[in-house]
């Protein structure tokens, strides 16, 4: 599973673990990239192959990265599958954004993401009016279902789940769920710079701090420009400015934000969006939805959503960066 968030989150470690011999940090890869949990647990367990198992099932489940996956199956024409609970809650999050984003957030747009070369099959040499079109016959999260028996129906057979916008965030709240059954109350779960948190940094105990990436940061030579305090909350980021292709006959550039109504790959003027929300699959999806809808429709959703906060950075009419927060996301800025 590729990493589906572009904009990095810089995490903040303050405890000390020999300060403190009930913290816990652990490093490994999950979904493409790495991830970083600090958490403080009162007994020992195997959280690596607790984690492990996690990561693992959520892969089998939902990733198009793993040819003998549900996900995959089913894309592949597969109506013998019964899904799991995995793919049903990760189907739910996404009906859920999809109506509140009014068709903006889309998982069926996996034939469209193959298409432009952001998917996980060579892209199409060309793509006119005529072929999008086409596409756009698959697109439709009105054109999908789960039945009453656990399979999922298509009303075309050459639909395309792609859960990349919400897998990962997901993912990172099955790992939350999984500390906590071993009594965990207290952590900070970093994977490929999105974050869920639980509790407070016990060693500070004080909420945990986390910062958010400039825009004209690179991986080489990373900058912050603004860190906030993240509570029982999860936080997710997207960005256009790392993630593109530019055909090599045409020079034109695609943004991996597409617009499931248009089928177009074409940037808004949003740059980059940051979500907080009660998950972090949420906080994953909306961020990808905000890239989509550009600032003006991102701010009438926001206004309708309380529980979803967002800091945005957008280009306005002279092509100048600014950018735009929701009152609950400046309260939580330091």
């Amino acid at each position: 599973m590729r990493a589906l968030s572009f904009l990095a989150i810089l995490l903040a470690f303050f405890s000390c673990t020999e300060e403190n011999p009930q913290a816990k940090l652990l490093q490994g890869n999950a979904f493409g990239t790495t991830y970083s949990i600090q958490f403080y647990a009162s007994e020992n367990f195997n959280a690596e192959r607790g984690i492990d198992s996690v990561i693992h099932a959520v892969n089998k489940s939902v990733s198009t990265y793993i040819p003998n996956s549900d996900i995959s199956k089913i894309n592949n024409g597969d109506t013998s599958v019964v899904v799991d609970e995995i793919f049903k809650e990760v189907f739910a999050i996404s009906e859920e954004v999809h109506k509140n984003s009014h068709g903006y957030f889309d998982p069926t747009i996996g034939v469209l993401r193959n298409a432009y070369g952001f998917g996980d099959v060579k892209p199409l040499e060309t793509i006119d009016a005529h072929v999008l079109d086409s596409l756009m016959d698959y697109v439709g999260f009105s054109k999908v279902s789960i039945s009453e028996d656990g399979k999922v129906v298509k009303l075309h057979p050459q639909v395309y789940f792609d859960f990349n916008a919400v897998a990962k965030g997901y993912g990172i709240d099955c790992i939350g769920r999984y500390l906590e059954t071993q009594g965990v109350t207290n952590y900070l779960i970093e994977l490929g710079g999105e974050i869920l948190s639980k509790g407070e940094n016990t060693a500070k105990q004080k909420p945990w701090v986390v910062g958010i990436e400039a825009v004209d940061s690179n991986l080489e030579n990373r900058s912050y420009q603004a860190t906030i305090t993240i509570q029982n909350k999860g936080m997710a980021s997207s960005g256009n400015y790392r993630k593109f292709r530019v055909d090599s006959l045409t020079g034109k550039k695609y943004v991996h934000t597409l617009n499931p109504l248009t089928g177009s790959a074409e940037q808004s003027d949003v740059t980059s969006a940051t979500v907080i929300a009660k998950t972090c699959g949420e906080a994953d999806a909306y961020a990808t939805t905000l890239m989509a809808l550009g600032l003006e429709k991102s701010v009438a959703m926001l206004k309708d959503l309380p529980q979803v906060d967002a800091y945005i950075t957008y280009n306005d009419g002279s092509n100048k960066e600014q950018v735009f927060m929701t009152e609950g996301f400046k309260r939580l800025m330091n």
